[in-house]
């Protein structure tokens, strides 16, 4: 198992103060962050410490609550709903160790099992969605830079992700992974989405490259991501390499990620970066486990993500046309099954090698997992 190679770049931060005035020069640095990583911290944006704060507490209050109160809000196929370990990526063939509650603005959210009763959690549905749409404002200031960037006119991706529509699809996911144990052992193998219900004590998975994660290797499928960490809970570490959104690579080089409080993550997502022809870069990242029994961060980890995502109904197709046009609905459906085909392959490599190393156990003896 080879191990994992750092590079010690960092990621652009790019202040948003005095919007207006700087309009210019913030597109020319979210155009050349976009081009060459994919990722940048956003500083200056209106949204204060305390108000990100307050929307944790809030997340925290909610997976703190037992199962079966969380379970009156079930994950949906429309991309609602509260999940536990069920979320499988293709690189790692295994579900992610967490839970994530997702929440929309369309009429996905007008389902009364959608939102969490206020019996439950007195003014949570106020909170979110005040957040929300503080977290909407900041993407459209850089929906607007990217669109001028991209040569579209100025309100081009913010009318393709008009929240006040019932079509709108952009998703505030709200995220925790629960504290690791110093001592279990890392889970290894495959689960199929469903198998690995509730882990009897908090452990993590082996990655490829003999590293311990929370969250595999992915890259997201949306326009643009807005991710909310807490200081001293990162481990989001990053690996360029992609030249076409139609490839399933990365890089062999991470990079982790650096933040300060305030600071909003950004990557870009396939969707823009089929929507730029390529030119902007949607980059493979993870959220590595604690290794370090000493030096790293075990206790749980929570963080919030705002997924622009566009109208089902909207017309996607890049200044060059050097993809076919698609709609909101088609471009998520072809997704998910490049990403579908993506780990069915990883799976059966895994059996594949599994068998073998059931045929000749003798050998199974030599192989070294972990870091």
């Amino acid at each position: 198992m080879g191990k994992t190679r750092y590079t010690a770049r960092t990621i652009p931060r790019i202040s948003l103060r005095d919007f207006a005035s700087r309009i210019d020069d913030i597109t020319a640095q979210l155009v050349h962050a976009a081009s060459t990583d994919g990722f940048f911290a956003l500083t200056d944006t209106g949204i204060a410490v305390a108000e990100i704060e307050s929307m944790f507490r809030r997340s925290e209050a909610f997976f703190a609550l037992p199962a079966a109160q969380k379970a009156t809000v079930p994950w949906s196929p429309r991309n609602v709903g509260w999940e536990r370990n069920a979320q499988v990526r293709p690189s790692t063939g295994t579900a992610d160790l967490k839970e994530s509650y997702q929440l929309q603005f369309g009429a996905n959210m007008r389902d009364p099992d959608a939102w969490i009763a206020d019996d439950i959690l007195p003014g949570f549905q106020a909170d979110a969605r005040r957040f929300m749409d503080r977290s909407q404002h900041v993407s459209e200031m850089l929906m607007l830079c990217f669109a001028r960037g991209l040569g579209f006119p100025d309100d081009y991706f913010v009318r393709a992700h008009d929240v006040a529509r019932p079509e709108a699809q952009s998703v505030l996911r709200l995220i925790y992974y629960p504290e690791q144990d110093r001592d279990a052992p890392a889970r290894e193998g495959y689960y199929r989405a469903g198998w690995f219900d509730a882990p009897p004590t908090p452990c993590c998975v082996v990655a490829a490259d003999g590293h311990r994660t929370r969250k595999g290797p992915h890259a997201d499928w949306d326009l643009l991501t807005l991710l909310y960490q807490r200081p001293g809970q990162s481990g989001l570490e990053i690996c360029p390499g992609r030249e076409s959104v139609t490839e399933f690579a990365m890089g062999d080089e991470w990079t982790k990620v650096e933040f300060a409080p305030g600071d909003i993550v950004c990557n870009i997502g396939d969707l823009l970066m089929s929507w730029s022809d390529d030119r902007f870069k949607s980059t493979f990242h993870r959220v590595k486990a604690p290794e370090d029994k000493e030096k790293d961060y075990w206790g749980p980890r929570y963080s919030m993500a705002f997924f622009n995502q566009p109208c089902w109904d909207c017309k996607i197709q890049g200044p060059d046309k050097k993809y076919p046009m698609v709609t909101g609905e088609e471009f998520n459906r072809n997704a998910m099954q490049r990403n579908f085909a993506a780990l069915k392959a990883k799976v059966e490599a895994m059996e594949k090698e599994k068998a073998a190393s059931d045929a000749e156990p003798t050998a199974s003896a030599s192989i070294s997992v972990g870091a």
